[in-house]
């Protein structure tokens, strides 16, 4: 393998300018000229001359041809159109993966050059021949135990149900051990994303100090500069509260060099490749029951090709370095969210609507997630109880929440004067109450006023 390596970067480097050692411009002394010339005068041959003076044949008849010792002189390349522009090609190379045609391209259309296509792909090509030799060269990046996980989403086509559906995938890989945890979800939304963070959180039992990203919009939002004038990322203010809440440090992966987390891209594809082919699914609560198996009995105990180690075997080390977790309660359940009533007695969280009863209509309630309910008080007393929905724009609404609440709750109250409690289907007691109640905490609100 290394051998490989080794012939792979030799062929790049044969195609960059001034890297190939058998150039006949190699560069020699006056005194390896010198001795060229009196191994020649003693009748040695070229072959003989270059295995005692380790140099290249070619550059041993370049030496004899020259009458006498010339010190090297770097060659002017004569100006082209594209000299103004090279700065711009460097950058710009990178980001469309060295794609002469794109290039191309791009500076006819937004920078007027002229330069022809075969000009344009004859600068390109030491430049990805460069960025060849560094990515066979580069050394891999390996951390600590506990010192940081890398995390991203992939998506993958399986069956549902009997019909195609496009899942996506959370992984978070952990850097030391290499064991990882993944969820599927239908929609990368910040929810999703911050459940499955702790949902693998606490599947591990804690976090690493520091969790690595690629560039997605529920994590930053662009840069912003400094007082320096420095360009930081700009994260997103839920995610940054969200880090804050369970104390680690979001990095980004440099841009447009996702290798940088090449731990957790390996993950999603060993998922695509492992884990999804020939599966089929009722849904995707059997999917992510059938994958939280696979994790154990699979991917956890398979001999990890960098490290040649079991995830599960290295990672009673890692855990012992991890930030414990169990303990600190959940940022979904923990984060208060505040809402206004509409005029149509409904409150909106996470772009869905639920309802709460009319006579608060101009109020501002407090909302707080508790396992799969969203729990709706004003002034300290619940007002209301709904199952949290899924998917978007779905709507919510308790009868006893609308204006002919009152009438109904009153013949409830005298028809069942031993029942002041219901059971809802979320599974809570909520006291059905009389809309008076909340008539008497606006009236209190205003004598305070």
């Amino acid at each position: 393998m290394l051998e490989t390596a080794r012939r792979a970067v030799s062929s790049a480097l044969a195609t960059v300018p001034g890297l190939n050692p058998d150039t006949e411009d190699s560069l020699i002394g006056e005194q390896q000229w010198q001795a060229i010339h009196e191994r020649r005068a003693a009748g040695q041959g070229v072959s003989k001359i270059a295995r005692e003076l380790e140099l290249d044949r070619k550059t041993v008849r370049s030496s004899l041809r020259q009458s006498c010792w010339k010190p090297y002189r770097r060659q002017v390349s004569a100006p082209t159109v594209l000299d103004a522009h090279r700065q711009w090609l460097s950058e710009r190379a990178p980001q469309v993966h060295y794609s002469a045609r794109i290039l191309h391209q791009e500076l006819r259309g937004q920078h007027g050059c002229s330069a022809s296509y075969e000009t344009v792909k004859l600068a390109v090509r030491p430049l990805r021949a460069a960025a060849s030799v560094a990515a066979l060269t580069q050394r891999r990046f390996e951390t600590a135990p506990g010192e940081q996980a890398q995390v991203d989403w992939g998506q993958m086509t399986v069956s549902l149900g009997g019909a195609p559906a496009k899942v996506h995938v959370l992984i978070m890989t952990l850097g030391y051990s290499r064991r990882g945890y993944a969820e599927g979800f239908l929609h990368e939304r910040m929810p999703n994303l911050l459940g499955a963070h702790e949902n693998a959180f606490a599947h591990f039992g804690g976090r690493c100090e520091t969790l690595l990203y690629d560039r997605m919009r529920t994590v930053v939002l662009g840069t912003t500069a400094d007082a320096t004038g420095a360009r930081r990322p700009r994260f997103n203010t839920t995610f940054e509260a969200f880090a804050r809440h369970w104390g680690f440090t979001p990095r980004l992966c440099q841009a447009y060099r996702a290798q940088t987390k090449g731990k957790v891209e390996s993950g999603v594809k060993y998922v695509k490749r492992n884990f999804a082919p020939g599966r089929t699914f009722s849904d995707l609560e059997d999917f992510n029951v059938q994958l939280f198996a696979w994790q154990g009995e699979i991917a956890d105990v398979r001999i990890h090709g960098t490290t040649h180690q079991r995830p599960i075997d290295r990672f009673p080390e890692e855990a012992r370095a991890l930030v414990p977790t169990a303990g600190q309660a959940s940022f979904l359940q923990a984060t208060v969210r505040e809402r206004v009533v509409a005029g149509d007695w409904l409150i909106s969280i996470e772009n869905n609507r639920y309802s709460v009863p009319f006579a608060l209509i101009g109020k501002t309630v407090r909302v707080v997630r508790e396992g799969a309910s969203w729990v709706v008080r004003y002034r300290g007393l619940v007002v209301a109880e709904h199952a949290v929905l899924a998917g978007r724009a779905q709507l919510s609404v308790r009868p006893e929440h609308g204006p002919g609440a009152a009438a109904r709750n009153a013949r409830k109250r005298y028809a069942e004067p031993g029942e002041a409690e219901r059971r809802t289907d979320t599974g809570r007691e909520v006291e059905v109450r009389d809309l008076a109640v909340y008539e008497q905490l606006l009236g209190s609100e205003l004598e305070v006023a």
